[in-house]
């Protein structure tokens, strides 16, 4: 088990950066692609963004085997029966997956922020609709509770994220979308003052369906907008309903519901962080979910290109491998170096937040860009593969359909501009 072996050699593990810890205590063990050696000593020469952690690069290894091995063969069945093959979501609590930053105390794997993107990454390259499972359960739901709950909530609610139950994060509404802090769930204080009364709708929930812990987030004093909004931790049974399941164009075995929530009781002590700070936790998680995502579309991206790729190089005209015609190797070249940079993106988002630094700007902009590509280049294998890229059987279509949501969910691509925008009004401006 992936989390076990991970605890055993905790002392390699990479941990978010502080003012005592130089970013020098990286590893330079090389990853999977070959690299010549350093032409300078590595003590003076700042790490490429292709050095990872001797543990880093095991975790992909391991992800690897498991996305190829035992996802890939159920891939199409999963996406044809619009459901999540409850066997994979074992697998991926077996393997250490469903904690990857929880504390080991808690049963989590205990590593960094990198290794939960390069997860997303790698279980995109078979499975988009596993990935976000992976990606919502981590860098959304596991995270609030690790950032923002009090030891009682961690103590209460992690041990079982690690393990067994897999959480949703429940934000958007029907009139609330982009503009997440119109949202019109509310929370009232029962008058005995020991629980609060949930009321209202969640619309366009990832993993809904399979979800035993929900984050939901409603507002406790409408009058004072959104500084009324607060977290709550909840289970299914408390009072869940789940309205209608979607069905989608794209990631369908990945759940996405409708959610009601009448007079539900929710224990005072389940709110997470601070009442009225709903919006503050909500602004910093998306934040790092969208590195999630980004990692995801570079991951998609990924994938259908090595499946196109395999069968060009095989499918034979005029007498050679389609793949050696010049016109084809422009297009694969120019689609390899986009998907290089969104990845490269996505890595430098990743390792800024773990170094404590400013990211939001770079996760907006590699959000963005790799949903960009994901989408070019998805429709280009599709075309690289002619008639078996258009058949559902091959799966090429299927990474284009999955790929239209990265420019949608966690943040729409005129959101991701806009913050960029504002970054830059910011720096020019001033």
């Amino acid at each position: 088990m992936l989390s076990r072996t991970l605890r055993a050699r905790s002392s390699l593990l990479l941990r978010p950066m502080t003012a005592s810890t130089p970013l020098r205590t990286l590893r330079t063990t090389a990853p999977v692609r070959q690299v010549q050696e350093l032409t300078r000593e590595a003590i003076d020469t700042p790490l490429s963004l292709w050095n990872f952690t001797e543990e880093e690069n095991m975790l992909r290894e391991t992800v690897r085997r498991f996305a190829e091995d035992v996802i890939a063969p159920k891939v199409s069945e999963m996406d044809e029966k619009e459901q999540m093959d409850p066997e994979i979501v074992k697998g991926l609590f077996d393997n250490g997956l469903m904690g990857i930053e929880t504390q080991a105390d808690f049963g989590g794997s205990e590593c960094s922020f990198t290794s939960a993107i390069i997860a997303i990454e790698e279980l995109a390259r078979v499975d988009p609709s596993v990935a976000v499972l992976c990606d919502v359960h981590n860098t959304l739901v596991n995270t609030v509770l690790r950032i923002y709950g009090s030891p009682e909530i961690q103590e209460k609610w992690l041990p079982d994220l690690a393990t067994s139950k897999v959480g949703s994060f429940c934000l958007s509404e029907p009139a609330s979308g982009s503009d997440a802090f119109a949202l019109q769930t509310t929370a009232k204080l029962d008058k005995s003052g020991d629980f609060y009364v949930l009321n209202g709708s969640k619309m366009w929930i990832s993993n809904s369906a399979e979800a035993e812990t929900f984050l939901v987030f409603a507002n406790v004093d409408p009058s004072k907008g959104y500084k009324g909004i607060t977290c709550f931790v909840m289970t299914k049974d408390m009072g869940v309903q789940i309205a209608k399941k979607e069905k989608k164009l794209g990631i369908k075995a990945s759940s996405t519901c409708l959610l009601n929530f009448d007079d539900v009781k929710i224990p005072k002590e389940n709110i997470v962080g601070e009442i009225g700070k709903g919006y503050k936790i909500a602004i910093e998680i998306l934040n790092e979910g969208r590195i999630g995502i980004a990692a995801q579309m570079v991951g998609l991206a990924q994938g259908a290109f090595d499946k196109s790729l395999t069968y060009a190089f095989q499918r034979k005209q005029f007498g050679k491998p389609v793949g050696e015609f010049q016109g084809m190797g422009f297009q694969f070249a120019e689609v390899a170096t986009e998907i290089e940079a969104a990845r490269l993106m996505t890595y430098n988002a990743a390792r800024l937040k773990e170094e404590g630094r400013p990211f939001t700007k770079e996760a907006a902009m590699a959000k963005y860009f790799s949903s960009v590509v994901a989408q070019k280049a998805s429709g280009q294998a599709i075309e690289w593969a002619g008639g078996q890229g258009f058949v559902r059987e091959v799966g090429l279509e299927k990474f284009w359909r999955d790929s239209k949501i990265g420019a949608i969910y966690e943040g729409t691509s005129n959101i991701q501009l806009e913050t960029i925008a504002k970054f830059l009004r910011k720096q020019y401006q001033s």
